[in-house]
This record gives C-alpha cells, structure tokens and sequence, in this order.
C-alpha cells in the first residue's frame, strides 16, 4: 500500500471522524502489542489499576468483576473479558478473590502494577516520536473542542 501526499488544503476536506478512528485502532494495537511482548495485558493492567489503593482504588478494599466493568466502561474494549483477565492474576498470585467474588490486589500484584508501570513511558515515547509537543497540544486542542462542538462529553 502506497500513502499518498496530501495537501493541506485536501487534508482540511479529509473526515476527523475516520482519522481519529484510524488513529484509536492503530494506538490500542501499538500499547497492547507493546504490553504482549513484556508479558501481560493492558486490561491485565487496568485490573491492578484498579484495584490499587496506590492508584485508582485510594479507599482499598475490593471490587467485583461488574464493579470493574462498571468503573473501566470508558476505555473496555468489547473483546476485553474481564473475568478471564482477573483469572490470571488470581493464578499469579496478582490478586485475591474472596468468598463473595470481591478481588483485591495483593502485595505481589501491587509490586507488578509498579513494574509494569514504568513501562509506560517508553511506550509513550514511541507513540510520540517526531511529534512536536505543541503540535500534539494543537491536535488535543481541536479534537476536545469538536466534542464540543458535537455534544460528546469531555471527562477523562
């Protein structure tokens, strides 16, 4: 396949919409494929996240697998299953699971979730090369304020 150059004039006529989903696909693939070959998932991850009182959990305790669901509905992916994903890390020793289904991190899962963590920055870094940072500020700029322009919502 063959890119065409594209003029600025041709590429202000070019449909956000497509190029934004582009973008998303090519990004998710990139950071999952990233997080494959160091030996977990990204929802793998975002269970450890998750359940963190170091991260997204600050009060501890556990959660449920639909409380999970509920709380990362965002960023899921369809083919994500959450159930099987927490499975692993139960049999890693990640995570416990108690009588109720309430998984909490363990102290081994909390050491993996700060060790898989530092992979993020080069996997930014990736995603990032040759991209000015104002130019990536511009690009988040116009693309938060056509959710803007179109009703969508704005919460991270």
């Amino acid at each position: 396949m063959t890119t065409q150059q594209l003029s600025d004039t041709e590429l202000a006529g070019q449909p956000a919409a497509y190029w934004t989903g582009v973008a998303y696909e090519s990004l998710i693939a990139f950071t999952r494929a990233r997080h494959a070959e160091l030996g977990f998932t990204q929802p793998q991850f975002w269970l450890l996240r998750n359940l963190s009182p170091d991260d997204l959990l600050p009060q501890g305790g556990g959660r449920t697998v639909p409380e999970l669901r509920r709380a990362m509905a965002s960023y899921l992916r369809a083919e994500d299953d959450l159930d099987a994903e927490a499975e692993v890390l139960v049999d890693r020793g990640w995570l416990d699971r108690d009588e109720d289904g309430r998984l909490s991190i363990t102290d081994a899962g909390e050491a993996a979730r700060v060790g898989l963590k530092q992979h993020g920055p080069a996997i930014r870094a990736r995603i990032h090369q040759d991209v000015d940072d104002a130019d990536y500020v511009t690009t988040l700029k116009v693309l938060r304020q056509m959710i803007r322009n179109t009703g969508g919502s704005l919460t991270l």
